[in-house]
């Protein structure tokens, strides 16, 4: 079944879901290889899942796959991945605890020309909620204790359209999540850390919204 025929307000991955109330973060990631909920499947390489422990405290939830996480399948492998396992590392938190995925499993892509680098383009609100039972399948797997929101369009994914990161950042906030009540401590995804003129400064305030993080769990 594919719903990229379909109008857009029908996008959906529900139908790609595995049956059974309680299926595993392996089941899962079987199920998403073949999810054509969207028509994001349709230009990426493949469907990139999340990745960690199953019962790990700390969920980070990012935006999509980048190009390197597209071609190796597996989320955080690029500069900006890189860069935040450094970050969870000094913000004292293990990033080998964690389990890693983002909002939408599939890269939204836009280039100049065939064959010249494929530039990233941000999913929009459809497209978040179509790919939204994955991460609340997910969530009901993992069962986090603390939910690490990198960025704007993760922040708008899991609280809604009004979120701004930079209102929120660094705070702990307590929500219902797909029927789940959960924590959440919001941060700027660390793209934009790569991206900024201060990229110190920058650097140490995700730092210091991770270490949010690592007190709530260690409280």
């Amino acid at each position: 079944m594919s719903t990229t025929g379909a109008p857009e307000e029908a996008y959906t991955a529900t139908p790609f879901l595995p049956d059974g109330r309680t299926p595993s973060l392996a089941a899962l990631r079987r199920a998403a290889a073949g999810c054509r909920g969207c028509p994001l499947h349709r230009d990426a390489t493949q469907t990139v899942f999340g990745k960690g422990k199953a019962q790990a405290r700390l969920m980070l939830v990012g935006e999509q796959p980048g190009d390197q996480e597209d071609r190796q399948g597996e989320p955080f492998v690029g500069p900006a991945g890189r860069l935040l396992g450094r970050a969870l590392e000094d913000a004292g938190l293990d990033p080998a605890d964690a389990y890693v995925t983002n909002a939408v499993k599939h890269f939204k892509f836009t280039r100049t020309e065939p064959r010249k680098r494929r530039i990233h383009k941000a999913p929009t609100l459809r497209e978040m909620s179509a790919c939204a039972p994955w991460l609340a399948a997910e969530l009901t797997v993992v069962a986090p204790e603390l939910i690490v929101v990198l960025g704007a369009t993760a922040g708008k994914a899991l609280l809604g359209s009004s979120f701004r990161v930079g209102e929120a950042r660094g705070t702990v906030l307590e929500r219902e999540i797909h029927g789940r009540p959960e924590r959440l401590v919001p941060t700027v995804h660390p793209s934009s850390v790569l991206r900024s003129d201060d990229r110190e400064q920058a650097y140490q305030g995700l730092v210091a919204d991770l270490k949010v993080a690592a007190r709530t769990l260690s409280s």
